[in-house]
């Protein structure tokens, strides 16, 4: 008898320390996953900055004002009748014979589609960083208006807004040293105008990181070799590819909490020095997805994080199988001060549809403050599913 009750007594003791084990671990499990925090810039440096010069929403968040004169100078051709007279008019510039079919671009009025056009017949030309982008007389009709210079000024910001945007492989320019120029010619009773784009009074129009034609095309080459790399483990299924360029980004780069290094808004940061912020994993994405020939955009809004912080954000549409889904490769890559992240949180915003991402990402479809309103393509209400 004495035996029985002493093996139930034990056997009580063992069940109960099992169950304190168990809570335990639970508890311990739990504690790891909220050290997981997705984390992003304070201010979101988008392409189109025009440096001290901005509006502040509130205490963290910034955004860049349009430009509200592009023109660098308007100056008459010559002074003196005669030599009106011997001034040739300008000639328009054609740039129609490209073929151009992006998302951004196709959303252009034509007059910002003429400058969009000389930015890409151009873009070998731009990488000496002070080419001078001839539009002849294409907006002479636009410019005799009342209000041609500002119309013109509206164009050229949608252009360059939707170019940078359309095109993460030219990183190495910087919009806000870019001027359009007008030269006014008076011949006789007719007056004709001259607009071109150079780097004003600037040296060159590239961003800090950059001085010469040299140092851009050193950079080219780095991040083809990094992509060469990368795709060579494509396939030809598109989900695969567009998870191993996820999983590639998510498991190679480190989010710059500085906020203060060179190149982190840009490939170069995010496919050769491997750390930038959101908008390097962006735009490191979709460049990879456009080398792909996979459809892919940039966005930019509002991210509600992990801290219930909303702040600045960008992120990526992608096309499969005919549908929009969602990718946030930066929140797919969170910040663990305990060195372990579960997998489940590497696909937490991975083909993500509109109900899921709607819950704490909210897109921004103006890029500039005044700026045109720019579109997004409607993302699937579900999730995808393999």
């Amino acid at each position: 008898m004495k035996s029985r009750l002493a093996t139930f007594i034990i056997s009580t003791v063992f069940f109960l320390i099992l169950i304190v084990f168990i809570l335990f671990g639970i508890i311990f499990i739990n504690e790891y996953m909220k050290l997981e925090t997705s984390v992003e810039p304070q201010n979101f440096n988008t392409v189109i900055d025009i440096g001290e010069n901005q509006n502040t929403i509130d205490d963290d968040i910034k955004v860049p004002e349009i430009i509200g004169n592009p023109f660098e100078g308007i100056k008459d051709a010559n002074n003196n009748n005669q030599e009106r007279e011997e001034q040739p008019e300008p000639e328009k510039v054609d740039y129609s014979n490209l073929a151009i079919n992006k998302y951004f671009y196709n959303q252009l009025e034509n007059y910002s589609k003429i400058i969009y056009n000389a930015f890409e017949s151009n873009k070998e030309n731009m990488k000496t960083g002070n080419y001078k982008i001839e539009l002849g007389a294409s907006f002479s009709d636009l410019l005799n208006q009342s209000d041609g210079q500002e119309q013109l000024g509206k164009y050229y910001q949608s252009a360059i807004e939707a170019y940078t945007y359309d095109n993460p492989d030219i990183f190495y320019l910087s919009p806000n040293k870019m001027y359009l120029n007008i030269e006014t010619i008076t011949r006789r009773n007719s007056v004709t105008y001259n607009v071109f784009i150079n780097s004003g009074t600037q040296n060159n129009y590239f961003i800090n990181e950059f001085l010469s034609a040299e140092e851009v095309n050193q950079a080219i080459s780095e991040i083809e070799q990094v992509r060469n790399l990368i795709l060579q483990n494509r396939t030809n299924d598109t989900y695969q590819n567009i998870k191993m360029v996820h999983d590639y980004l998510i498991e190679n780069l480190q989010y710059d909490t500085t906020v203060s290094k060179n190149n982190i808004y840009n490939i170069y940061g995010g496919m050769v020095n491997k750390e930038c912020v959101c908008e390097g994993y962006a735009r490191s994405f979709k460049y990879l997805m456009d080398s792909l020939d996979i459809p892919c955009i940039l966005v930019i809004g509002k991210g509600t994080n992990s801290e219930n912080r909303t702040e600045n954000h960008a992120w990526n549409y992608v096309q499969l199988n005919n549908n929009w889904y969602a990718i946030d490769c930066t929140w797919d890559d969170p910040v663990s001060t305990t060195g372990w992240v579960s997998e489940a949180s590497k696909m937490k915003y991975f083909l993500k549809g509109s109900v899921a991402m709607s819950k704490d990402h909210t897109p921004n479809d103006q890029f500039t403050e005044g700026g045109k309103l720019f579109f997004y393509p409607s993302l699937s209400n579900q999730d995808y599913e393999i």
